[in-house]
């Protein structure tokens, strides 16, 4: 007895006997049925034959058959080895404890500041901003900031600007407030997600080119936010530093960019 699944008018009638079939006057496409072969390649899902006669979701579906699929759930090993690749991404960028030794306005784009940044290096770096709608420059003089710093130099208008000033926004990205390490941390200073454990077990950072060709910092950012108390998290891991974790002054469950 040869079973076999068809579609008839949106019912879906599985696991019918020959027999059933011919007693119910139901006509088989004889060309899904070739005598020459055996059945196990017959009824594999991928089998060309079987996609001609009766819907897939591996094919388009007929107008006249209904057919839904559900993936099963993901495992929790399938969601911890996500969360860990994520995390492992987020271990190769670059983030740096900076201070702003000063900032101005950009001669050449209204929405820019130009700041000058204490990242650790022998010279302190020009990274570019579009903060001038969401704050005062007073606020950044002198201010301790995070810096994202192996993203690839950028020419903003006539201004090359080396890393990146990372804050929160809330939803609507009508208020912006920038990130900010606690009292205690040096200029240079590599921040780390996690425990202690995390941070002596971080590897080198990537190159800018390897950020960018691997989209790292693309697959990290959607995963970064402020949790209810401010606090700047990647999922469940705290953003630290050897002083403390890091904040921003005032947006919740907000997300950082």
């Amino acid at each position: 007895m040869v079973a076999a699944t068809v579609g008839l008018r949106g019912l879906s009638l599985c696991t019918l006997s020959l027999p059933i079939l011919r007693s119910a006057k139901i006509k088989l496409p004889i060309h899904s049925f070739p005598t020459s072969r055996s059945l196990k390649p017959l009824f594999s899902p991928f089998n060309p034959t079987i996609l001609r006669g009766f819907p897939s979701f591996c094919a388009s579906l007929d107008v006249n058959v209904e057919a839904t699929a559900t993936a099963p759930p993901a495992t929790e090993a399938e969601n911890s080895q996500s969360a860990d690749d994520i995390k492992n991404a987020a271990n190769l960028l670059d983030i740096r404890v900076g201070r702003i030794i000063k900032a101005w306005r950009h001669e050449e784009a209204d929405s820019l500041y130009v700041e000058e940044v204490d990242v650790g290096e022998p010279e302190p770096r020009i990274i570019c901003s579009g903060l001038v709608k969401y704050m005062p420059l007073d606020l950044l003089q002198d201010a301790k900031v995070v810096v994202l710093a192996n993203l690839k130099p950028r020419n903003m208008r006539g201004v090359k600007s080396c890393g990146m000033l990372m804050a929160a926004s809330d939803a609507s990205h009508e208020t912006v407030e920038l990130l900010m390490p606690p009292d205690g941390t040096i200029p240079g200073e590599r921040i780390w997600f996690g425990t202690e454990d995390d941070k002596d077990s971080q590897p080198e950072p990537a190159t800018p080119n390897q950020v960018q060709k691997k989209k790292i910092w693309e697959s990290v950012q959607p995963h970064l936010k402020t949790d209810a108390s401010c606090t700047a998290m990647l999922g469940e891991y705290l953003m630290q530093t050897s002083a403390g974790v890091v904040v921003c002054k005032s947006l919740k469950n907000a997300n950082i960019s």
